[in-house]
């Protein structure tokens, strides 16, 4: 009769072969800005295989029970090699061409004297044996903290550039990558300390680990929908950085309150005066790079000008905007359904326009127009 831990370590091996054999070859469109959606998806598809085998070593020859020490040094070289992997495949999301020959050959060598160093312990006294596996956990537990806090940090300066550049929340359809590190980050520490769990309680760990799988499969496959307007962010943004500008001195006039700024700001001040007067700003899908050419300027000018003049990121100035457009929409149509509100104010769909008055207003469209129209 199969135990609890040989039930578990059955099921999860299934879940872990069927998501990375489709993560690894489901095919995917065929267009260029799906190249490092199809890398990051196969590198973290081997990651999962990489984990399934050794699943399979554990399910079939039992060394949980027979040779404690060795499963968990087996456990920790396994964890070492996919904390690289999950973590290049969600950097390969944010950055272009994040996997080099040079960072390959870096981790690679660093595993390869991970798992050397764990053969070797076996030659150790039990004694010494005991403090050196704790050693290599502790070295496993820097090194995935590491991995999750450069990762964070990349998701959040996308985040910021996104904010700087876009109007519409494209930072949303990344967002579960950050869900995903902490996730990560989480059952990674937890694997480095839980893989030392008497051989009865194993199994709950394993158990544990399933949804964490099932919700990296399933982001990945909603992710295929989104990819391509990310990526499209993405290269835009760094082809602008590239180009760049010269880092020359601007010339400086006073703002009549006796401030010193920048003298494109004039400039800049009135093609936006026009501009909102002819609420450009319910244009869908505007972006920072598409005003800057209708003002005649550069993307840095006018960021710069609308930080310092609306203390605004461009996402939020430009969805205070259109939030007001939307209240006057509703103030001067009480009959106008909501929907209509949306598509009028330049908002993407009724649900993003109910999230945008929720956070902004804390309550619905509809809530603020009855309020107001009651008072």
């Amino acid at each position: 009769m199969l135990s609890l831990y040989s039930c578990s370590l059955c099921f999860a091996l299934a879940l872990l072969l069927f998501f990375g054999f489709d993560m690894l070859f489901a095919r995917v469109p065929e267009k260029k800005d799906f190249s490092n959606y199809l890398m990051s998806r196969r590198m973290m598809g081997a990651a999962l295989l990489i984990i399934a085998a050794g699943n399979a070593v554990h399910l079939l020859f039992d060394i949980r029970l027979k040779a404690l020490d060795i499963s968990i040094l087996l456990n920790m070289t396994t964890y070492f090699m996919c904390y690289w992997l999950f973590s290049s495949a969600l950097m390969t999301l944010l950055v272009d061409n994040f996997v080099t020959r040079r960072r390959t050959a870096v981790h690679l060598t660093l595993w390869l004297v991970y798992a050397a160093l764990a053969a070797a312990e076996m030659l150790l006294p039990e004694d010494v044996r005991v403090w050196a596996t704790r050693a290599l956990a502790a070295v496993l537990l820097i090194y995935g903290i590491f991995l999750a806090i450069r990762m964070l940090r990349t998701y959040r300066r996308a985040i910021r550039l996104f904010e700087n550049t876009h109007s519409d929340d494209i930072g949303a359809y990344i967002r579960w990558l950050s869900v995903f590190t902490y996730w990560a980050a989480g059952f990674g520490i937890s694997c480095a300390l839980l893989t030392f769990l008497p051989y009865e309680y194993v199994f709950l760990w394993t158990l544990a680990a399933v949804p964490f799988y099932i919700y990296l499969y399933c982001c990945y496959k909603n992710y295929l929908f989104f990819h391509e307007q990310v990526e499209t962010a993405i290269r835009e943004d760094e082809d602008m950085m590239h180009a760049g500008l010269d880092d020359q001195a601007v010339p400086e006039v006073s703002d009549g309150a006796g401030k010193a700024v920048p003298v494109y700001f004039s400039d800049i001040a009135q093609r936006m005066d026009i501009w909102i007067k002819d609420e450009g700003y319910r244009k869908p899908g505007l972006t920072l790079s598409e005003l800057a050419t209708q003002f005649c300027t550069n993307r840095t000018y006018l960021s710069e000008y609308i930080n310092t003049v609306y203390r605004k990121n461009f996402r939020d100035w430009i969805t205070d905007l259109r939030i007001g457009s939307a209240k006057r929409l509703m103030l001067n149509n009480p009959g106008m359904k909501v929907q209509d509100v949306s598509d009028q104010a330049g908002f993407l769909s009724l649900s993003h326009i109910s999230r945008i008055f929720r956070e902004k207003e804390g309550c619905t469209p509809a809530k603020w127009r009855n309020d107001g129209a009651a008072e």
